[in-house]
């Protein structure tokens, strides 16, 4: 625990003008974010008597190792500079509200040369519209069946799209009415596209005027005794009505805002929104947040107002924004309504509402965040009781001075020895951070040796750990007898290529594309806060596999003189727990919270390679020996394989077969000859599920 007097600036040296500052931990994370519009008695506000600061606030400040500040010259400027260094750097410590799910949208598609009308879920896509969130994926599915009969906008994939375009076909839909079928040409991409735009109008809530219109046709289609032509537009009209009827009439026609509440006690807050669009609530959702620091309701509103608004611009920010408290400087209210403004590219009126239906539907929804709060407590004093148990339980039973709160888990998968390939998940607090999942290849040697595999893979990423103290400074002389990074040939051949758990790539190995390898300077991020591989060391690191596997890794880790981080391993056959120097395992009560976070933190290494392993196979099941024929496209070897029916049958045919394809020269035809002479066939490869042979026949299977 740091002593917050050992970081404090000193006398004068915090400017008096509004600004930003950081603090970071002692690996130089961020670890917490926050603008003043004076910095001098805001930051020194943190350096008082610990036994005055909130306790959250009081963990922050003897967590960080130093503050630093950045002046700017208006309130907006530093609301929109927190906001960036927020979303940049994710600090532990600033309050960050969190969806209970993910809220699904429905959306159109306007970017689409026929827009498609769906539920959308996750970050918002340019040029396409979106309305909501529905607090139920099936509450959108209702609504569009029923406005299908109105606006037949296609709501198929590109997948069905094209086959009808193909096949000159339309889809159920299409037959029923429910679809104008531009697949097959029923209607322009230009009628299309208005159906789109008026049934985007009539979500956005211009409902009145588009159902008078139809109302008056109605009328004048019975006046001319076309009564089919009156009837299917009075089943319009019902179905049109049935659909508004599904959002409840709250304000009057032309409101656009926003509700939003707060509900809050000593630690935790809730927060719920209602949108409304037309006078109606077209969609809802609400978050729970950690109060890090004292903040009032008019700080969590802010922060609020930040996260819901900072990636949003145009009609997605309200014309109106209604909240139960404001910050009492009004300057400060007034760099919010400008953020907002800006945000829109109109003014934009942020207030409390005072008296009428505003103030009523804000009590509404002031309820909801109520009862949101009192849900969250009831779920997460369960959970939170449970993970302490189970991390204190495995404390006891490892002999370790304190509770694991990172542990690192690895495993080793194969495919007979084929493809091997390693992982490494992340649990923090208990709960999975899958940001810090790392996978691995491995280099070192060929073939199937879970015990080598082990210790080449904790080597690598200890090696790692070690690179980052020893640029950062961290390295002490009692290390220097330990093997460093980059000896044993660590900068060849075992270089490691851990991949991220999102985008699955892989760094390039040392040398290509001009990269220093992996343990070179090139390949460690900046001390700017952000989160870098391999950085911060684990309390416990868990290996799926009993006291060999075990050994492997306390061998690695003893080479490279790591003492300080605790090792064990979980057999699946007993679910027994194994320590490095003892004879006889750890056996923990099948009861147990902590043996049950074990195999949940081993269940999810598994998962993790054995996911990372099947893709590499699939991978190389999919090459072909064609791939590296030189001058031979994509075109002439699906002509290839299409003329001999696979790559077997094409090995045993002669050149002047080979010639007699379409498009293929002698030259090409000996190319092809000599490059599969030099492949031996492999054996047939074998789904292990199904028993099923698959041939090689450069792609496809066959019974």
């Amino acid at each position: 625990m740091a002593d917050p007097s050992s970081y404090r600036p000193k006398p004068g040296q915090i400017p008096d003008s509004p600004g930003v500052y950081k603090f970071r931990d002692d690996h130089r994370r961020v670890i917490y974010v926050g603008k003043a519009k004076s910095l001098r008695p805001r930051l020194s506000s943190y350096f008082q008597d610990l036994a005055n600061l909130h306790p959250r606030t009081r963990t922050m400040v003897t967590t960080a190792a130093s503050v630093e500040w950045t002046v700017v010259s208006t309130e907006v400027e530093a609301l929109q500079l927190e906001y960036s260094w927020i979303k940049e750097y994710d600090p532990r410590f600033n309050v960050k509200y969190r969806d209970d799910k993910s809220y699904p949208y429905l959306a159109v598609t306007l970017n689409e040369e026929f827009p498609r009308v769906q539920v959308m879920r996750g970050a918002k896509k340019k040029g396409v519209r979106y309305f909501g969130p529905y607090g139920h994926a099936w509450a959108i599915r209702e609504t569009v069946d029923l406005m299908l009969r109105v606006f037949p906008v296609r709501t198929c994939s590109a997948g069905v799209f094209k086959n009808a375009e193909r096949t000159g076909r339309p889809c159920l839909l299409g037959y029923i009415g429910k679809c104008s079928a531009p697949c097959v040409g029923r209607v322009t991409p230009d009628e299309h596209r208005e159906l789109a735009e008026e049934f985007c109008d009539f979500m956005a809530g211009r409902t009145g005027a588009y159902i008078r219109r139809l109302e008056r046709r109605m009328t004048d289609a019975a006046e001319e005794m076309e009564y089919e032509r009156a009837g299917r537009l009075r089943d319009d009209i019902g179905a049109l009505r049935r659909a508004m009827e599904k959002s409840a009439v709250v304000l009057a026609d032309a409101t656009d805002a926003d509700l939003i509440a707060v509900a809050e006690d000593e630690l935790e807050a809730a927060v719920q929104i209602f949108h409304v669009r037309g006078g109606r609530v077209r969609g809802q959702r609400g978050w729970v947040t950690d109060k890090v620091e004292e903040v009032d309701t008019a700080g969590l509103v802010e922060d609020a107002l930040q996260q819901l608004y900072g990636e949003e611009s145009g009609d997605s920010v309200p014309k109106e924004v209604l909240v139960p408290a404001l910050p009492e400087d009004q300057v400060a209210t007034d760099a919010l309504t400008q953020w907002l403004s800006e945000r829109r590219g109109s003014q934009v009126s942020l207030r409390v509402p005072q008296r009428g239906d505003k103030k009523d539907l804000m009590a509404t929804v002031g309820r909801n965040a109520q009862q949101s709060l009192v849900l969250h407590k009831t779920k997460r004093a369960s959970d939170l009781t449970t993970r302490s148990r189970a991390l204190e339980e495995i404390a006891q039973a490892l002999g370790l001075d304190s509770v694991p709160l990172r542990i690192e888990c690895f495993d080793i998968s194969h495919l007979q020895g084929d493809d091997v390939v390693a992982s490494m998940v992340v649990f923090e607090d208990g709960l999975a951070r899958k940001s810090e999942y790392r996978r691995f290849q491995i280099k070192g040697f060929e073939g199937q040796d879970d015990v080598r595999s082990m210790h080449e893979v904790i080597g690598r990423r200890f090696k790692r750990y070690l690179a980052e103290k020893e640029r950062t400074g961290e390295w002490t002389e009692e290390n220097e007898g330990s093997a460093t990074p980059g000896e044993n040939g660590e900068n060849g051949q075992n270089a490691d290529d851990a991949a991220d758990d999102t985008t699955g790539q892989i760094p390039a190995a040392p040398g290509e594309n001009g990269h220093a390898g992996p343990f070179g300077p090139s390949s460690l991020k900046e001390d700017d806060g952000r989160p870098k591989r391999f950085a911060y060391p684990p309390q416990l690191v868990v290996v799926d596999g009993g006291r060999p596997q075990v050994a492997a890794a306390k061998r690695a880790m003893d080479e490279l003189g790591i003492d300080d981080v605790a090792v064990c391993g979980l057999a699946k056959r007993l679910e027994e727990v194994w320590l490095p120097d003892d004879d006889d395992p750890v056996v923990l009560p099948r009861s147990s919270e902590g043996l049950y976070l074990l195999q949940r933190v081993r269940d999810e290494a598994h998962r993790f390679a054995i996911t990372y392993q099947r893709a590499k196979r699939a991978k190389r099941i999919r090459t072909s020996p064609l791939d590296d024929v030189p001058g031979l496209g994509e075109t002439r070897k699906q002509a290839l394989i299409k003329h001999f029916g696979s790559v077997k049958k094409l090995r045993q045919a002669t050149i002047e077969q080979i010639c007699e394809v379409p498009g293929l020269g002698r030259k090409t035809a000996e190319s092809v000859a000599v490059a599969l002479a030099g492949t031996a066939p492999a054996a047939p490869a074998v789904n292990t599920a199904t028993g099923e042979i698959m041939e090689d026949d450069g792609g496809s299977t066959h019974d």
